[in-house]
């Protein structure tokens, strides 16, 4: 605990150094990458209205100066102090679950005799395991993914490059369309702080990191953790983004794999419960 929290710090301590040292540089690359897209804009064999984004532009400008983006920026350190608050809260609860969590479960365990006990600990097990499972898995793909293209990014020069990596390992936790998003939001800081170009070649990274993941280290690193189908994966995280937001989207699917397995083992090991049987067709008599 002591190792990971560590970790966690200097990452921390690594992101505010970055965004403090380039934050300038990249809003002023933003101003000029605006300033280049409206003049190819100007030059496209269509027409664009340039009174319509010269007004985007000014009430962008506006916004960013107005008390309405104070407001939220104080809203920002309020959110960041409620997240520290309640980190400090996980990082106390973890030590307890990691300490006593065998005992924890016994607890809870002691209202159940005979059957009902020997169901309660299969479910405590294939819990631990299928959660496990999923957690460490992921985060192994997240991490290679953030390095890789963080590298990337190092490497085409990208501002930001180590908080956009620690984006692209939040969001390697939502299933389906997290790296998607992760890798629009560089490539769209690539845009307006190194150009069209620089833009590409994030891209193109991007592709190639989530072809080696899709076709590599899933099949590899989770196997058959979640049990689920592509359907029902996104039926999950569809119900949990919309019910709880981007937490939601990261814990819907995890949830779901539990549940299922939960069925799996209802009636016992690898005996699942009556609804989730597979049928087989009765036979005709002779």
């Amino acid at each position: 605990m002591i190792l990971i929290i560590g970790v966690l710090g200097t990452v921390v301590w690594l992101i505010v150094l970055a965004v403090e040292h380039q934050i300038g540089s990249l809003i002023s690359s933003a101003v000029d990458g605006i300033g280049k897209l409206e003049t190819v804009a100007g030059n496209l064999p269509f027409s664009i209205d340039q009174d319509q984004l010269r007004s985007i532009r000014s009430d962008a400008i506006d916004f960013v100066t107005s008390r309405q983006f104070g407001v939220g920026a104080l809203a920002g350190l309020s959110a960041a102090g409620n997240f520290a608050t309640a980190f400090a809260v996980f990082v106390v609860v973890l030590f307890f679950f990691l300490k006593d969590g065998p005992r924890i479960w016994d607890f809870l365990c002691r209202p159940f005799h005979g059957d009902e006990l020997a169901r309660a600990r299969r479910i405590g097990h294939e819990t631990v395991t299928t959660l496990g499972g999923y957690i460490c898995g992921t985060a192994t793909v997240a991490v290679v993914d953030a390095v890789a293209i963080g590298i990337g990014l190092a490497v085409v020069q990208v501002p930001l490059a180590l908080p956009l990596a620690v984006i692209v390992f939040v969001f390697a936790f939502v299933p389906l369309v997290g790296a998607t998003i992760a890798g629009a939001l560089a490539a769209l800081v690539a845009l307006v702080s190194n150009g069209p170009t620089a833009a590409i070649w994030v891209i193109v990274i991007v592709f190639a990191v989530n072809q080696l993941e899709g076709n590599f280290l899933q099949p590899v690193v989770m196997g058959r953790t979640l049990k689920l189908h592509p359907l029902v994966i996104l039926i999950a995280l569809t119900i949990g983004t919309v019910t709880a937001g981007f937490i939601g989207a990261i814990l819907a699917v995890p949830l779901t794999a539990v549940a299922w397995s939960i069925v799996t083992i209802w009636r016992g090991p690898d005996r699942p419960a009556e609804f989730a049987r597979q049928k087989r067709p009765e036979r005709m008599a002779d």
